[in-house]
């Protein structure tokens, strides 16, 4: 069995125990909306969100990077 193979199935079962672990439905409150949902989704969305965020700042960052960068001839 290969690292990664292990890595991957060490990985899917800490998620799995995570996920067991934090089924509990949560009451959120954002302006006008009340969502009930698991801990575990909101958790995952929360990530996903910042990851996102994350990634379209940085893609930000390296275009104004470029943009000011002088061209060479």
């Amino acid at each position: 069995m290969s690292y990664k193979a292990a890595l991957s199935a060490i990985l899917i079962i800490l998620v799995l125990v995570f996920l067991v672990q934090n089924t509990e439905v949560v009451k959120v409150n954002f302006l006008l909306w009340d969502i009930s949902m698991s801990r575990a989704v909101l958790l995952f969305f929360s990530m996903l969100i910042g990851f996102v965020f994350g990634w379209f700042l940085h893609s930000y960052l390296l275009y104004r990077k470029k943009k000011n960068k002088p061209e060479k001839y």
